[in-house]
């Protein structure tokens, strides 16, 4: 947690602004469990802006109200008790800390940009929490708003020290790395140390610093600060729609906190737009021109069909591909001689299959351990990948062997490969630990479908031919190449 050096400037520092008064006491009420509904009005409409500002809220498009508000106590009855002091404590806290003047030496920081971020945050948390079906969305309007009130606090209470860290970088999560590395503590703890010297309610400054942590379990179902975490990255992505690796952030944030997909993600942003008016109101502070908000949702939809399309290519792909070496698994073997052999019986075309057997691997695993061994594979796998088309396909056949298919191309035709690839693994010189030079050396089975077209009727028996051929190569002392032939 956050040492008491760095609370004490906290706590000290003359620099950093106090609450207004009417904060104070909406804080207070809601701490209050036996607040009435009287006592909220009464207080309320006390403060003629601020009644002006829950009024024009509790008829806007964001509270779906069929009734309209003409006073306070009508606002009240629209919203409830609890809505209300988080409106207000949000429109209190933020319009006072908005026009609050920074130390002369923070002019790298942007105000304006902060709250815009701030109050675009609290729109991306509520929106998740509509889609969501939460019941407690004030809350993460609240929580949004203020999740990154530890930045505006170390601008505070070390500007010079702390400008340095923030221009470094423009990216959340290394930025908060970045501080704790500096200060021993990130803006996370140091906006919970803060909201907990204004006494927001605990369950709201608790919600903040979690939403920087790691996720948890998708099983516990969607909290408050899953939705916080992800309403960061979504408020980044809505400020700035045209820098695509906010939407790659986005996209892995929205995926690893709540299982969130392209759609959903999409449909969040429209609940983010149907609110934009309301809050932009509230707060009197632009962050999007209504002309502006179509071509974000269209781009949205666009990036994140790409970043769906992306995503499922790399599920995929990790689906058929062999976990250790890279190389393509078993069943995308059978799968893919299947289709390239019937191409060939349809079209007339030349098919090569080549297995290749690892020489006396099992003595390296012996020798030298499994990870060496391991290690080995992979080094082999990626000589042979550095060499093929990309049309050929490279597979873990099992164990030390590898299956490698070569659709097009006649078996004289791939004799210059093959012996460049037998050569190439001859030529691995693998350093394991630092002293031991490990060599290894392969045997290659090869049959063509075009030679013998009247032999091979089904995928099965070109992997018997060429099978057959790398029993002959091992049996003829290994490190050779045989051809199957239909006469030998």
């Amino acid at each position: 947690m956050i040492d008491d050096t760095l609370k004490r400037q906290l706590y000290q520092c003359a620099a950093l602004p106090s609450l207004p008064a009417v904060a104070v006491k909406i804080i207070e009420m809601a701490n209050d469990p036996d607040a009435d509904i009287g006592s909220v009005c009464q207080y309320i409409s006390l403060d003629p802006v601020l009644s002006a500002k829950l009024l024009r809220t509790a008829n806007t498009p964001l509270y779906k109200s069929r009734r309209v508000a003409t006073n306070i106590r009508q606002a009240v009855s629209i919203l409830g008790t609890h809505t209300v002091l988080v409106i207000a404590l949000s429109f209190s806290l933020t319009h006072s800390l908005m026009k609050s003047k920074l130390p002369d030496s923070s002019t790298a920081f942007d105000n304006t940009i902060f709250w815009r971020r701030s109050i675009a945050s609290a729109l991306a948390a509520r929106a998740l929490g509509e889609k969501l079906e939460l019941n407690y969305l004030d809350d993460l309007f609240l929580a949004g708003l203020i999740q990154e009130i530890g930045i505006l606090a170390f601008w505070v209470i070390m500007p010079e020290e702390y400008g340095k860290v923030f221009a470094s970088t423009s990216d959340h999560d290394v930025l908060l790395n970045t501080e704790r590395e500096a200060f021993g503590a990130g803006h996370d703890e140091l906006g919970y140390a803060l909201l907990k010297k204004w006494h927001i309610p605990d369950y709201i400054a608790l919600s903040c610093i979690n939403s920087h942590s790691q996720p948890e379990p998708k099983n516990l179902g969607p909290t408050l600060q899953s939705c916080l975490a992800v309403s960061r990255y979504l408020a980044d992505y809505f400020l700035f729609p045209h820098e695509t690796e906010k939407m790659t952030a986005l996209n892995e944030a929205a995926q690893k906190w709540l299982g969130f997909d392209a759609h959903a993600l999409i449909e969040v942003i429209k609940i983010m737009e149907v609110g934009l008016k309301a809050v932009e109101d509230l707060f009197e502070i632009n962050i999007h021109d209504s002309s502006e908000v179509d071509g974000i949702l269209s781009e949205a939809k666009e990036l994140l069909m790409i970043h769906d399309l992306s995503r499922m290519r790399d599920l995929e792909d990790k689906s058929q591909r062999d976990g250790l070496t890279g190389a393509y698994n078993r069943t995308y073997f059978d799968e893919t001689l299947r289709q390239e052999f019937n191409l060939a019986l349809q079209y007339d075309l030349p098919l090569t299959i080549a297995i290749i057997d690892l020489d006396h691997f099992k003595s390296v695993n012996d020798t030298y351990g499994h990870i060496a061994g391991d290690s080995l594979l992979a080094m082999v796998v990626k000589t042979v990948f550095d060499q093929i088309r990309q049309d050929d396909t490279l597979s873990r056949y099992g164990g030390e062997e590898f299956a490698l298919i070569l659709p097009g191309t006649a078996l004289t035709t791939s004799r210059n490969l093959i012996t460049r690839l037998k050569n190439s693994i001859a030529d691995i010189a693998y350093k394991f630990d630092g002293r031991n030079i490990i060599r290894i050396t392969a045997s290659i089975g090869v049959a063509g479908y075009q030679e013998n077209m009247t032999y091979f009727r089904e995928p099965r028996d070109l992997i018997k031919a060429a099978d057959s051929a790398l029993y002959a190569a091992k049996h003829a002392g290994r490190n050779r190449i045989i051809e199957w032939s239909e006469n030998a």
